[in-house]
């Protein structure tokens, strides 16, 4: 079946499915519980628990006093509470919204690093650009084929410690982007049930190309033939561009928006950046990353991932605002980056998983006979204006962060399960011994079950981070002067995250990374496997009062240090 409408093409899966879709989609969404709110109380307490090891005496006395006013009976608090109570009537997720905005949109951070997540992912078997293209083929099938179960309404439910996760999030991946604006970003999401696009986006030596990926029945390309096009954008960039127009979206927000603003004054420019938007997903096209030696090699691939190496390497083949980017080197280096604002880990960890097996299986798909039309370059016409602009770009982008990858190979999550602990909370606990360097075999126990605790509140909806950002922006929303509980120096100061860290398992030996949350901060991702665990440790070049390799060296010894309480040796 073909319907044609004006010139799009609606393709059969969507065609026979969009009310399904939307059945489907009702039905996932009320498997869901609606986030609660927590009681104001509760959340207050935890609050002063939370601040009890960060504070000193007299200035955990005068908070406590300010806390306790805010949640006085008929105090201000109480109002607040009963405001969000009302809204998360009318809402399956009160925070949400509100969330995406403060915590993404409302950020003026350049998203590369500060923002945006990547995944570095094993290393192929090929070691030149015609390994890369062919992978790069089949890469861009599995995707599509990942495509198609989401736009049916076949994916099943996604679930967590038994809770059914909300399945909103995957049709926002594809043809979806964030527009920078001056004060605040939008995201814009082109992937429409039936007619929206059919192409992706190329990057090659700085180059950007718009590459048709269905045949005019609206059935995919075939890898065979999804190849073919690949060979021709090839033969269309053989030299790196002057101008690597990708840079600037990695700006500080306000500056990239106001350069977005005259760029897209020029209708060339208007229509090639719009053609990036729409696109289903971007795939880069990178050159190889520089050896080194083996352990260095492995942090030199994931910064490229990350952001592209900077500006005499792969950084002009990314276009950040969008919300996915496949990467893919010469020598054999590949993996993911993502916008946050659209996405998060488990919809990531679900599309990873079926490419990785999609990649596995031969094509038995044999190419119509059928001519393509050939890939269109996408030009940009670039004044002194945006010239100046790349150039800050350009230096900005290269004042960014030292990574640092440990592979720790002398236990697992194995080892850990075996003294009937958890082994997230057992990494958390390990990451803040490095900083801290605590230990006792009690203490340990203590700190990996209240970290479980913590874990479990916040799945159920109980943290108490939202809630209190909840009852902060309702203040804002309805025109009150900012409550004196966030003035107060203990709130700042229980909010400057210094470490911002995150488990993301997967079933391959990939590491993702991303960049701290404060300047003098780290950032520590981590994947356990069976017998290893992969680290990825980010700091910023331009902070002096951290180091990520020391801070690698500490977490291996405090690793170390942790098994040789429940193992010692003689």
């Amino acid at each position: 079946i073909l319907i044609i409408v004006g010139k799009d093409v609606i393709r059969p899966s969507e065609f026979l499915t969009s009310s399904v879709q939307a059945t489907l989609r009702q039905a996932h969404s009320s498997s869901v519980r609606p986030q609660p709110v927590p009681p104001l109380l509760q959340t207050l307490q935890r609050y002063l628990t939370a601040l009890e090891p960060l504070l000193p005496p007299e200035e955990l006395e005068h908070t406590r006093g300010i806390v306790q006013k805010f949640g006085c009976p008929g105090g201000l608090g109480e109002n607040l509470q009963r405001e969000l109570i009302k809204r998360a009537k009318h809402s399956h997720n009160w925070i949400s919204d509100w969330w995406v905005q403060w915590a993404y949109l409302e950020c003026r951070q350049p998203l590369a690093v500060h923002s945006n997540p990547a995944i570095s992912l094993p290393k192929r078997d090929f070691t030149d650009w015609r390994g890369q293209l062919v992978f790069a083929s089949k890469l861009i099938a599995g995707v599509l084929d990942f495509k198609a179960q989401v736009d049916s309404g076949r994916l099943g439910v996604e679930y967590m410690r038994g809770q059914p996760l909300c399945m909103e999030l995957f049709p926002q991946l594809f043809s979806s982007c964030r527009i920078p604006g001056p004060k605040h970003d939008h995201v814009i999401h082109y992937g429409r049930p039936r007619r929206g696009p059919a192409h992706i986006t190329v990057v090659r030596n700085y180059q950007f190309f718009q590459l048709d990926v269905y045949n005019s029945d609206g059935t995919p390309l075939t890898e065979s033939q999804i190849h073919a096009q690949l060979l021709r954008i090839r033969s269309q960039s053989w030299k790196t561009d002057k101008q690597p127009m990708g840079i600037l979206t990695s700006e500080h927000r306000h500056t990239w928006g106001q350069a977005y603003t005259r760029l897209l004054r020029d209708k060339i420019n208007k229509e090639s950046v719009r053609l990036i938007e729409k696109s289903i997903f971007t795939l880069c096209l990178d050159s190889p990353v520089m050896r080194i030696s083996d352990e260095k090699y492995s942090s030199r691939m994931a910064a490229q991932i990350l952001h592209g190496g900077g500006t005499f390497s792969n950084s002009g083949n990314r276009w950040f605002d969008k919300t996915l980017q496949f990467v893919v080197g010469e020598d054999g280096s590949w993996g993911l980056l993502y916008e946050h604002a659209t996405a998060e880990g488990p919809p990531i960890a679900t599309l990873l998983d079926h490419v990785l097996d999609y990649c596995k299986k031969p094509d038995r798909m044999r190419a119509p006979l059928i001519p393509l039309p050939m890939p269109k370059k996408l030009y940009f016409y670039i004044n002194s204006e945006i010239k100046w602009d790349l150039e800050m770009a350009k230096q900005n982008l290269d004042i960014c962060c030292l990574r640092r990858n440990l592979n720790f190979q002398r236990f697992g999550k194995d080892f850990v399960k075996l003294l009937k602990l958890s082994p997230n909370s057992f990494i958390q606990v390990a990451i803040q011994l490095a900083y801290y360097r605590e230990a006792k075999v009690q203490l340990l126990r203590e700190a990996v079950d209240a970290y479980s605790i913590l874990t479990e509140q916040s799945l159920m909806g109980q943290g108490i981070d939202r809630h209190l950002l909840g009852l902060k922006l309702q203040a804002i929303e309805e025109g009150l002067s900012v409550p004196r509980i966030f003035m107060d120096t203990a709130y700042g100061l229980a909010t400057h995250w210094k470490l911002r860290t995150g488990q993301v398992p997967a079933n391959t030996d990939s590491v993702m990374c991303f960049g701290p949350l404060v300047p003098d901060g780290y950032a520590v991702c981590y994947n356990p496997q069976q017998d290893h665990v992969h680290f990825s440790i980010t700091a910023f070049n331009c902070c002096e009062e951290t180091n990520a390799e020391k801070l690698a060296l500490t977490l291996e010894r405090s690793l170390h240090d942790l098994q040789e309480l429940f193992q010692p040796t003689v």
